[in-house]
């Protein structure tokens, strides 16, 4: 248990919040959840102790234990991957220490094994004969194979130090648990893992995440930072989500009785009640929403951003047409191979791999950016591309404004293109930044309103959530459903995958798998994983 009393963080003149008081309990999981820079990580940092707050206090329930998702991914380059987990549970490491100094002292007194038997019957009670094959199985579950256990963290890759540092902060099943961007870095079938391990997960935990099927499937209730509040609500983020669209509406709605209000209300807790019962998530868990009241459900104050896409043409009947292509690294790696494929009128195709290089690799290629090494491609007469790629560092080398920068991506007067910038949420003076000074965010951003000017018939998006807070995924997502051209791209974002593609081309470097079907049927088929296994030569 966590709590959190008269709580203020300022920093100079700029208040993120104060007057926070909340309790954290015991088998809740709560998405911390804000617009960027609202202040979610440092409310973890303050709950840690990594930061001090400016007023108030924090507390743990008695004797319990706090682990926190490492974000320092060089501090245990010196240690063996499967130390840096144990060293998770600082008490256990501690006496596994101080036992193995005592055994190895070459003058072992009798005061020295009474010692030893105290720190044993300790290390017992705290499982610590099972705690190497314990923080075996969590590294396995995250996808680090067992024979890189005993290498030193310095030899892994920064993906798999992610890895490494989160099986460290699950490890020992702590009593209060501190996730930021928990998925980062995470291929989707360990993010699966992962909500898995947290929806069995008896303690408390809270998480900030930009993943909204993440937070979905593990949160019981959603913290919402916005406009200097910090508010607790039931629910996990869709319900968040929904509800506070329907309190706008409601509000921006004079007309409405307030008994008229309550009943859709009402109705809409049913509803999203009797969907949370069938989850899988609620079988150790209480209800999230058996205890709600109607006045709990508020507007949200969040903006988002005006991501529309449009098409001034019409597609005729050949989009895209692929043949034999293939693509390989500089060392020689296949990322993929006999790659053929038709785009259809009305497609909206995810493409998946185990290497995400195969994607970004085959959008350069059909975007005319780099040559493969073998096969051919062929855009229809009548087709119009937009392009989002992964890397759009080459796009802001310069010093111009926001507006001179997108007024090169197309025709009209400076108002024209402000307005574009309006809808993404630059105003006022911001529209005159200079663009070499964005970032990551901002960068995007700009990109998605370069896009828009085009009113392409065909969208192709390399993993285009990156970087992005949750309004503008929303919105980004939100549109795509409804686009009536063509979207090709790539994502780790579950919700993003499932609500819009209605295709899927897995590429491999024996072939491709292509299904018309929806993501989470995809991801439970034996069939497919059969044939996966067989194309990645398993």
């Amino acid at each position: 248990m966590i709590t959190v009393s008269n709580l203020a963080i300022q920093f100079g003149k700029r208040v993120l919040y104060k007057d926070v008081n909340l309790k954290f309990t015991n088998g809740n999981i709560y998405g911390v959840i804000g617009a960027n820079g609202a202040g979610k990580s440092t409310l973890l940092k303050a709950i840690s102790g990594e930061l001090d707050p400016t007023k108030g206090k924090i507390e743990l329930g008695p004797g319990e234990r706090l682990s926190v998702l490492s974000q320092d991914h060089f501090k245990y380059d010196e240690f063996t991957v499967l130390n840096t987990v144990l060293m998770g549970h600082t008490t256990l490491w501690s006496i596994m220490q101080e036992k193995d100094a005592l055994y190895c002292k070459p003058d072992f007194s009798d005061e020295d094994g009474i010692k030893v038997a105290e720190l044993e019957e300790k290390f017992a009670e705290m499982g610590g004969y099972n705690a190497e094959s314990d923080a075996a199985a969590l590294l396995s579950g995250l996808g680090i194979k067992e024979d890189k256990h005993y290498t030193l963290m310095s030899e892994l890759s920064g993906k798999e130090k992610v890895r490494v540092m989160l099986a460290q902060a699950l490890f020992g099943e702590p009593d209060n648990l501190l996730l930021d961007e928990p998925t980062n870095d995470l291929d989707l079938e360990t993010v699966q893992w992962l909500e898995s391990y947290l929806s069995e997960f008896e303690h408390t935990v809270l998480v900030v995440s930009h993943d909204r099927h993440f937070l979905d499937s593990v949160c019981t209730h959603t913290v919402d930072i916005d406009f200097g509040k910090v508010t607790l609500f039931a629910g996990n983020y869709s319900f968040w989500y929904e509800s506070s669209q329907l309190a706008l509406r409601q509000a921006q709605n004079q007309k409405a009785k307030a008994e008229e209000k309550r009943k859709e209300l009402e109705e809409f807790i049913r509803r999203f009640s009797a969907n949370v019962a069938k989850s899988k998530q609620t079988t150790s868990r209480k209800k999230m929403l058996e205890k709600l009241n109607v006045e709990e459900i508020q507007p949200s104050t969040r903006k988002y951003p005006g991501i529309i896409f449009q098409m001034d043409r019409e597609p005729g009947n050949q989009i895209l047409e692929v043949k034999d292509l293939k693509a390989t690294m500089d060392d020689g790696t296949v990322l993929f191979d006999n790659v053929n494929f038709t785009v259809e009128k009305g497609d909206k195709i995810v493409f998946l791999s185990r290497n995400p290089r195969a994607m970004t690799a085959l959008f350069e290629i059909i975007n005319g950016n780099r040559q493969p090494d073998a096969g051919t491609f062929n855009w229809g007469v009548t087709i119009t591309t937009a392009y989002l790629p992964l890397d759009n560092t080459e796009y802001f080398k310069s010093d111009l404004n926001l507006v001179d920068w997108l007024s090169q991506f197309g025709e009209g007067n400076e108002v024209y293109f402000k307005s574009f910038l309006g809808r993404m949420l630059f105003s006022g003076e911001e529209v005159l930044k200079k663009v070499n000074v964005l970032s990551g965010g901002e960068k995007m951003r700009c990109m998605i309103a370069r896009m828009q000017l085009k009113n392409a018939n065909c969208l192709i998006l390399d993993t285009p959530t990156n970087h992005l807070d949750l309004e503008s995924i929303q919105a980004f997502n939100n549109n795509l459903k409804l686009y009536k051209g063509n979207v090709l791209f790539a994502s780790h974002d579950h919700e993003f995958i499932e609500t819009v593609a209605n295709r899927i081309i897995e590429l491999t470097p024996n072939g491709i798998i292509d299904k018309m079907m929806e993501y989470d049927e995809y991801i439970a088929s034996d069939h497919i994983k059969e044939l996966k296994a067989k194309l990645y030569g398993e």
